[in-house]
């Protein structure tokens, strides 16, 4: 499996090891520590930093994707995408508040917080894990939740992936898969400044129940997600598609929603405050996009899981196939953020990137990685 992003295709790894258990995972784990060779799990392969290529060995975890549900909780094996696991809840009708993309895999999701549709109603992906199993680098394979090993699922929840060791099972409470509004509202790109600073008003603080996701393209200006739309319909959108659906075809519906194709670059920020409608960029080709956050998400204290973005409002990605573009407009807008970093929209640019990704969280994540990893095999540019 090669990776998603096309900046990285280039990468030959040394071998690649597709893993059906813990087994499996230990032999390699123990093969790249007699050898010194660099080894990295792969789930989704949709890293922003490449972090799941390399020139030594990829452990290939799609194998592992088994789909579950026993007593009310979901076994997901950490190989599983998006897709494979909305389809197995949705027979059960059951969801997880997880992302649209349908190859991204849930084990990386899950390990950097993980935001979606209906996370301002149930907080992040990792707020609904109720356990993991994982593989040491030292071979041990052991079950961690919040009365076994506690600091290492501290850390599993909102930290990133391949820092402690390799997941291979995760347990989840699902929430129902209600049937649930969807909308897709569009202006000209004109009317962008006016439609953000409305957006700021009222997405971060709606009800919990919708979710609009703002994205300004050099074509256009589109709201969409989940709930009712509201407010947004009062500023008279050039189109609007709102209807109610399955929760798992609403996700389905927004598997294609973006222009960007060929080697994008992306880089992104939290906010705390309004961008003012002077700082708006202009986006020839490139996107900006925008996610609430407020709700569940920020209800959860900073310290209570390895997540420590709680006191954010929204999130801005830039994107674009123009890296000066990029960086410009990213710069520029910086000034404005809080200075944090969503942990899975990865930055290799940052100067100091680890207060951003970890903030206040990072003296007990490093504790808790010198215990568990103190021999440092699992590694990359910016881990801890």
């Amino acid at each position: 499996m090669r990776p998603v992003l096309p900046r990285y295709q280039h990468i030959r790894p040394l071998a690649v090891v597709r893993c059906h258990t813990p087994h499996d995972v230990a032999n390699a784990l123990a093969h790249a520590r007699e050898t010194g060779v660099h080894i990295t799990p792969r789930g989704g392969g949709h890293c922003f930093a490449g972090r799941s290529s390399t020139t030594g060995i990829v452990l290939d975890l799609s194998p592992v994707n088994d789909v579950s549900v026993h007593d009310g909780l979901a076994t997901i094996g950490a190989g599983a995408t998006l897709a494979e696991v909305y389809a197995g809840l949705d027979r059960h009708g059951l969801t997880l508040p997880a992302g649209c993309g349908p190859t991204v895999g849930i084990a990386g999701l899950t390990l950097g917080g993980g935001l979606g549709l209906l996370g301002r109603r149930y907080g992040l992906t990792s707020d609904r894990l109720r356990a993991a199993q994982v593989v040491l680098p030292d071979g041990r394979t052991i079950d961690c939740s919040d009365d076994q090993e506690p600091d290492l699922f501290w850390a599993l929840r909102g930290a990133g992936g391949g820092q402690f060791g390799v997941v291979t099972k995760l347990t989840f409470e699902p929430v129902p898969a209600e049937p649930t509004t969807r909308f897709l509202l569009t202006w000209p790109r004109s009317r962008a400044a006016e439609i953000l600073r409305k957006w700021q008003e009222i997405a971060p603080d709606a009800p919990d129940e919708l979710s609009a996701n703002l994205k300004i393209s050099a074509r256009e200006v589109t709201l969409f997600g989940a709930g009712t739309p509201g407010d947004f319909l009062d500023l008279a959108p050039a189109t609007a598609d709102i209807g109610t659906m399955p929760y798992v075809e609403l996700k389905q519906s927004f598997d294609d929603l973006g222009d960007l194709a060929g080697e994008v670059t992306s880089r992104s920020h939290f906010f705390r405050r309004p961008i003012p409608a002077a700082a708006l960029p202009d986006a020839p080709g490139q996107e900006l996009n925008f996610t609430p956050m407020g709700g569940a998400y920020n209800r959860t204290p900073p310290a209570a899981t390895a997540f420590v973005h709680r006191a954010e409002r929204f999130l801005v990605e830039h994107a674009g196939t123009d890296a000066d573009w990029v960086h410009r407009t990213w710069t520029d807008l910086h000034e404005h953020s809080s200075g944090r970093v969503y942990p899975n929209f990865p930055d290799p640019f940052l100067d100091d990137p680890l207060p951003a990704y970890h903030g206040e969280n990072l003296q007990r994540l490093g504790e808790i990685k010198r215990h568990y990893h103190p021999a440092g095999l699992l590694r990359f540019p910016q881990s801890l």
